[in-house]
């Protein structure tokens, strides 16, 4: 959803620009999606490759890939969730402890907003006017302090529920390029390679995609991706063909 979704068709300025609107109300959520199918897309690739330079069979590989991608998620969905919880608590209690500053020391907390304004550059001139229309009420005090101090807008808050379901969700899906050849194949060789094929891929349009929120150039953003994981896979595999050897020697 957009802050134009209302509208059919997106208004465009007098001197001919289209309005873009904002991403809306999954803005908050896509660090969690980003950082939930991409650590599926490299953690696993990277485990795979691991176990296979390691000398792991087919068998052995898929066993190995699916464990991990049932902790993968599993950890990403707890430690998202604990996070995000523990965020949101902490900006309540600030958020209330703002509220008996307001009651006991209201004084104190106008000041303080009057600087927030200096900071950002409101005219001296109109200074009294703004700080007199924020700080009418203890309602609209709080709004602004909430802000202004703590960089809060409800609007932006995350639920550790959906923060949860998104992390946890999608490091399954981004593990599935890494699983699902062995499924199909025992050569570990054709595995690996069909896996690093399928990952770079997601790899590659998760960098594209994410370009539809950051506007950064899409080739360069799927590249980057691309580089990361693939210097990874390497070193994973090495390291695994480096202990095998010197298991077997």
């Amino acid at each position: 959803m957009t802050d134009s979704a209302s509208s059919p068709t997106p208004p465009i300025s007098a001197d001919g620009v289209a309005y873009e609107p904002h991403v809306g109300i999954s803005r908050q959520y896509w660090r969690d999606i980003v950082l939930g199918v991409n650590d599926g897309l490299v953690s696993m690739f990277l485990l795979v490759a691991g176990v296979v330079g390691g000398g792991l069979t087919a068998e052995q590989v898929l066993l190995t890939a699916v464990a991990g991608a049932i902790a993968g998620s599993i950890s990403m969905a707890a430690g998202e969730y604990l996070a995000t919880k523990s965020q949101e608590e902490v900006l309540d209690s600030e958020i209330a402890l703002e509220k008996t500053h307001i009651k006991h020391f209201r004084q104190q907390e106008v000041d303080q907003l009057r600087g927030f304004f200096t900071d950002m550059g409101v005219a001296e001139d109109e200074m009294d006017g703004v700080v007199a229309a924020f700080a009418r009420s203890d309602e609209t005090l709080l709004n602004a302090m909430k802000s202004l101090e703590f960089g809060v807008a409800d609007s932006e808050r995350r639920s550790p529920y959906m923060a949860m379901f998104m992390s946890g969700a999608l490091f399954v899906l981004g593990s599935l390029p890494s699983v699902v050849p062995f499924v199909i194949t025992d050569d570990t060789g054709v595995g690996l390679a069909w896996a690093a094929a399928l990952s770079m891929l997601g790899l590659f349009v998760v960098g594209v995609v994410k370009t539809r929120v950051t506007r950064t150039p899409p080739l360069k953003a799927g590249l980057e991706n691309l580089v990361i994981a693939g210097i990874g896979g390497v070193l994973a595999y090495g390291i695994g063909s480096l202990f095998d050897g010197m298991i077997s020697g």
